[in-house]
Parts: C-alpha cells; sequence; structure tokens
C-alpha cells in the first residue's frame, strides 16, 4: 500500500519523506489557500517545491470545468516535472480529459468519486488513480469503506490497472481498513499517517527496557 499525504505544507511533506515511508503528495487549491499560496505562478512554483521534495507522483488539480480549459491547465502543469499526475473532476469532461491524457502517456488522478459506477467510468478512460472520498460519505451517514470494497471488486474482476487511492482519510482506522480491503494508495493528513506508530503497550514496553537498562548502569 502506497502512502500519500494530503498536504501543501513542506514541513509536514519533509516529515513524511524524512520517515522513508512516503510514496507521493496530494493536494489541492484549498489546501494551497490555507498555507497562503495563491496566484498561478506562486501554485505552480510550489509544486515544483512539493516535487523537488517527495520522489513519487505529485497530484496537481485543475481548475476548468470544460474540456479545452482542463487540456490547457493539464498540459501545462505535466511540463512543470515529470512527477506530476493531472487531477480532474469525476464529470463529464473530466472524464474525456481523462482519456485524453492517458493516451498520451501523462499521469491522471480522477477525483471526487462516490460511487462504483463513477470508478469504473475512470478505469474505462485509463486513468492512473481513482480517488474515493471515504470521509465524505461517513459525514453523510453512508459507508466509505463499503465503496473501497466496491471498486476493488470490479477492478479484480477485469484487471483494470487503474490504482484506488482512497482520499479524504481522517484517521488511523480508515488506514488500516482500506489496507484490508485492498486499496492500492492512501491520502490524508498527516497525523493518520503518524498515528499508526502509537501503543500503549510499545510505550510501556520501551519505558520498561529503559528502566531495565539503567539498573544494571
Amino acid at each position: 500500500m502506497k502512502f500519500f499525504i494530503d498536504t501543501a505544507n513542506l514541513e509536514q511533506i519533509k516529515e513524511a519523506q524524512d520517515m522513508g515511508i512516503l510514496d507521493g503528495v496530494t493536494t489541492n487549491p484549498s489546501l494551497m489557500a490555507k498555507e497562503g499560496i495563491t496566484g498561478t505562478d506562486n501554485i505552480m512554483k510550489h509544486y515544483v517545491d512539493i516535487c523537488n521534495i517527495v520522489d513519487g507522483d505529485v497530484s496537481a488539480e485543475v481548475i476548468s470545468t470544460d474540456f479545452d480549459g482542463m487540456v490547457r491547465e493539464g498540459e501545462a502543469l505535466a511540463e512543470l516535472h515529470e512527477q506530476i499526475v493531472i487531477k480532474l473532476p469525476m464529470i463529464k469532461d473530466g472524464i474525456k480529459a481523462c482519456k485524453y491524457f492517458s493516451d498520451r502517456g501523462i499521469k491522471t488522478n480522477v477525483t471526487l468519486v462516490f460511487s462504483p459506477g463513477q470508478a469504473l467510468l475512470a478505469a474505462k478512460a485509463g486513468a492512473t488513480y481513482v480517488s474515493p472520498f471515504i470521509g465524505r460519505l461517513d459525514d453523510i451517514s453512508t459507508d466509505g469503506l463499503n465503496l473501497i470494497a466496491e471498486i476493488r471488486h470490479i477492478y479484480d474482476n477485469y484487471a483494470f490497472e487503474t490504482q484506488i487511492l482512497a482520499a479524504s482519510v481522517r484517521h488511523t482506522m480508515h488506514v488500516i481498513d482500506c489496507a484490508k480491503l485492498g486499496a492500492d494508495v492512501m491520502t490524508g493528513p498527516l497525523k493518520s499517517i503518524t498515528g499508526l506508530l502509537n501503543h500503549p503497550l510499545t510505550d510501556i514496553g520501551l519505558e520498561k527496557f529503559l528502566a531495565d537498562y539503567k539498573k544494571g548502569n
């Protein structure tokens, strides 16, 4: 399972990269704005800064909702760095743009996916990644994890190569459950990854080891 971090914060990306477990980054205009990154030129530069930190794929989102605009923005983003993945919305023109880019060997991430049918269309269009938003489904009393299971079943039926990128991951149990269900990738805040480190028995055991060592010295 690949671990992506969902942020535009360079320090958090560096922290995850330094742990040696980071496989990529996802971000969006809202996360950019949260870090005070606004304006096209600044956003483009920030994407490059992120690529220079992480070794894997970096999803960069288009703003346009029409095919021509998505292609224009996507091509500009793809030219920034070889690690850039074009993030496209799950709408008709988004699927059309996904096919356009996949036919040209440019990686894509179809985002805002909330149903198996949407995921099926993304795979048919050759998406590199499909991003079901499990946390947002949980927010409206719908089982987000069930969506992961349904997509996994469909993709396995037909050997689609599109990777399931579990997005809107909120906490460590989301990470564990997605791993059990066979999601290829998870993306979430840094705390959802570092939270996997925590267990009271680890803390108690380490404390005892250190106390016993001190007794003998």
